[in-house]
């Protein structure tokens, strides 16, 4: 290294404006804008779940387009994970958050404001690019710019913004559905008054109580005889037995005039137009944090490198991670061929095999289709909404136990406590399905899949790709996986739909057999964690890819 470098490297050190120390003030606040990509991430996919009913309702959709109409965003996913792979090891980490800022924004409002389901479905695929992008983006930048000791927990954060992003958009959806709930009682009530219909509301609100739904626009239908006058509960329950009809599926009609519903309307527009505000803080913010050291030393950038580490944990941290990069860089060729070399093919087949077991264990049926699947139980709207908060919840509060345990206990415990909960649960929710226990049976089995899900599979697989792969080429490398880990997904999120509603299916199961294959799933993924994902607990990441070099 000649003087000039030296003299650079040196200055950047006494430019750390902690006195030499580092700052986990610093770091954290750093962390947190990058997992801003991941809050939006679990917004941008966990709105579909309060919307998708109005959606079905508002453009009439069958089982296959009700699954393509949710899971169009995911095909987005994957090119946009396909695409930051290569764009971030070129122009940064940093560069591509920013540009997923503003696919999320376009999003955000052309969802809100499309005159069919086509636009909706193209701007949903450009939120899904965002989504994408984000997914791989943000864990890697964490994992790149955080010492080995606390890794594991700062990539956890970015888990952890993903589940905050699911409950802050459950609870939007929730206070939007109650609103719109209110909404439609009032204009159901001054059409009556206008048009003089006596209808017999007492009778039909007992009536709905009974069956666990509520009077509003999505959930109750208005039923009339062939004069126009009102019917009471025993004529509905009999009407609803001769003719099949489901309450739950019935848009608002009253005297034989349209009742057009605001929850269908105009509902599923503010919950999508509600995410342009975090998108906006995304794009502001991340032009203020500082980019990969690692990709900086890269690019030849040392000494800006240097003052980064520096200010993240200190002189000593940074001379020995700056020393050790540059090792781990100089025996990297840089190109995809270095994937399929002896050690590296196995790296890319365990992180493969993560990314789709992590997505078929049934995780987004649950997440996206929680408030469709309370209501096969006989919940309302509202009540099914204010079920899908509380799984928000207990999906952060778990996330926090990994984030505290990630780097005590380590990945693999962590994955196989994980998965033996999640098959359990899973075996349990389908068992009460198809004996048609309609009590808390589902809502707990419901909420300990998710729990155990959000102490492994959900942030301890991201922990894990973020740093195996070397760091030359560990943009493209996380792109691969996260490319496979998002055609998973999408796989779950079409296929779901169309299990749960399959006639014959149904008939045999009760909406069981779709949590009996995810159940099959996760038996797989105990077996495969067990015999070949290794530790990385307090490792760094040129050790982690010297342990696989050796392979």
């Amino acid at each position: 290294m000649d003087d000039t470098v030296n003299n650079e490297l040196l200055s950047a050190v006494r430019r750390t404006p902690d006195g030499g120390k580092g700052s986990i003030v610093y770091l954290m606040l750093v962390c947190l804008v990058a997992a801003l990509g991941g809050l939006l991430f679990g917004y941008d996919t966990g709105v579909i779940s309060g919307a998708i009913g109005p959606l079905e309702v508002r453009f009439g959709l069958d089982a296959k387009w009700v699954g393509w109409t949710a899971s169009c965003a995911l095909v987005g996913c994957m090119f946009g994970a396909g695409f930051a792979g290569t764009i971030s090891d070129r122009i940064g980490r940093k560069r591509v958050l920013i540009i997923s800022a503003v696919f999320f924004l376009i999003s955000a409002l052309g969802t809100a404001l499309p005159r069919n389901l086509t636009e909706f479905i193209i701007f949903r695929f450009i939120g899904g690019l965002g989504v994408g992008a984000a997914s791989l983006t943000s864990p890697m930048y964490i994992a790149e710019i955080s010492p080995a000791r606390i890794r594991g927990r700062m990539v956890s954060v970015n888990q952890f913004a993903i589940v905050s992003g699911f409950l802050v958009v459950y609870f939007v959806n929730y206070l939007i559905g109650g609103y719109g709930a209110g909404i439609d009682r009032r204009v159901v009530a001054e059409h009556i008054a206008q048009h003089g219909t006596k209808l017999d509301i007492e009778a039909v609100t007992k009536f709905i109580a009974r069956r666990g739904g509520e009077i509003d626009g999505r959930e109750v239908g208005v039923f009339l005889d062939e004069h126009g006058n009102s019917l009471d509960s025993q004529h509905v329950v009999d009407f609803m037995k001769e003719h099949k009809v489901e309450v739950k599926k019935l848009d608002v009609e009253v005297a034989g005039y349209g009742v057009a519903s605001w929850i269908v309307q105009s509902a599923w527009r503010w919950m999508f137009g509600s995410e342009s505000i975090l998108a906006v803080m995304l794009l502001f913010l991340a032009c203020f944090v500082p980019e990969s050291p690692r990709w900086l030393i890269k690019q030849k950038r040392e000494a800006e490198a240097l003052g980064i580490l520096s200010r993240v944990d200190g002189h000593e941290f940074a001379q020995a991670e700056l020393a050790e990069i540059k090792e781990a860089i100089a025996h990297e060729s840089g190109s995809l061929a270095q994937l399929f070399q002896p050690g590296m093919k196995i790296v890319l087949g365990i992180a493969i095999v993560l990314a789709i077991l992590q997505q078929v264990t049934g995780i987004n049926a649950v997440l996206y289709y929680a408030p469709e699947i309370f209501k096969n139980i006989g919940y309302g709207t509202a009540d099914a909404l204010l079920r899908t908060v509380v799984i928000g919840v207990v999906n952060m509060s778990f996330t926090i136990v990994a984030i505290w345990a990630v780097d005590r206990l380590g990945r693999k415990p962590l994955m196989i406590i994980g998965s033996i909960g999640m098959g359990a649960a899973l075996l349990v929710l389908g068992l009460a399905f198809f004996f048609e226990q309609k009590g808390y049976w589902v809502l707990v089995a419901v909420l300990a899949y998710i729990a155990c899900f959000a102490l492994s599979l959900g942030p301890v697989t991201w922990v894990i790709l973020s740093e195996i792969f070397p760091t030359r080429i560990r943009g493209r490398a996380m792109a691969i996986a996260t490319v496979i880990l998002w055609m998973a997904c999408y796989t779950v999120s079409q296929t779901f739909p169309m299990m749960d509603k399959n006639q014959w299916l149904v008939e045999k199961f009760h909406h069981g057999f779709s949590f009996w294959v995810y159940g099959g799933f996760c038996v797989v993924t105990l077996l495969f964690v067990w015999l070949f994902v290794p530790e990385t607990k307090g490792k760094t990441l040129e050790e982690i890819e010297k342990h696989w070099m050796r392979q």
